[in-house]
């Protein structure tokens, strides 16, 4: 039996397939929008090659699962469940899992009152460009949304997960004794803002 192979040539004229089968140009919001989710979830892998262990990593697992969700129902067009398309769920209790997970980590940090430049250690670096990847993404599924319905759910999701990774971010760098630099352009009464 022939091994099937990983390119089709299908894409050679600048278009993809989305999960229904349509095709659609390469540069289309929708392609864009999940392209998008695709590159966080690859951030996220970068994470975890520094972070193999403890509640981080179980949280940036799931998260990468729940990203896969994320971009199979960017990927599909409106109205394709109507034509018996099933497509996995992102689960309900996601948005308040990471709000949980904000919350438990706030307890350990000291309140901000400047902003502060992303980087620190490794891990802490690593997971702030997750953050400003994630913060395109979700500009990108934003924009599909002006043209194309969009679930909320997935909007509000990338939200709270760019939250999610800043306090992560600054959680790591408190562990591993790494220093938050803080903006020197804040003047006190700065109002910071991930």
């Amino acid at each position: 039996m022939e091994r099937p192979r990983l390119y089709t040539r299908t894409g050679d004229g600048g278009e993809t397939g989305l999960v229904d089968g349509s095709r659609v140009p390469k540069s289309s919001p929708r392609v864009e929008a999940y392209g998008s989710v695709d590159e966080l979830n690859a951030a996220l892998g970068v994470v975890l090659s520094e972070e193999t262990g403890g509640q981080l990593a179980a949280t940036l697992r799931r998260v990468q699962g729940e990203l896969f969700v994320v971009g199979a129902r960017l990927a599909t067009p409106p109205g394709a469940g109507a034509r018996g398309l099933r497509l996995p769920e992102l689960p309900a209790e996601a948005v308040a899992r990471l709000e949980a997970e904000i919350d438990r980590l706030e307890e350990g940090l000291e309140p901000l009152r400047h902003f502060i430049l992303p980087g620190g250690g490794r891990s802490g670096a690593l997971l702030h460009l997750a953050r400003t990847v994630c913060r395109r993404a979700e500009r990108a599924v934003v924009r599909l949304a002006e043209s194309e319905p969009v679930e909320p759910e997935i909007v509000r999701y990338l939200n709270r997960l760019s939250d999610y990774l800043f306090a992560a971010a600054r959680a790591a760098n408190r562990r591993d004794g790494r220093h938050e630099a803080a903006w020197p352009g804040a003047g006190e009464g700065a109002s910071p803002s991930p």
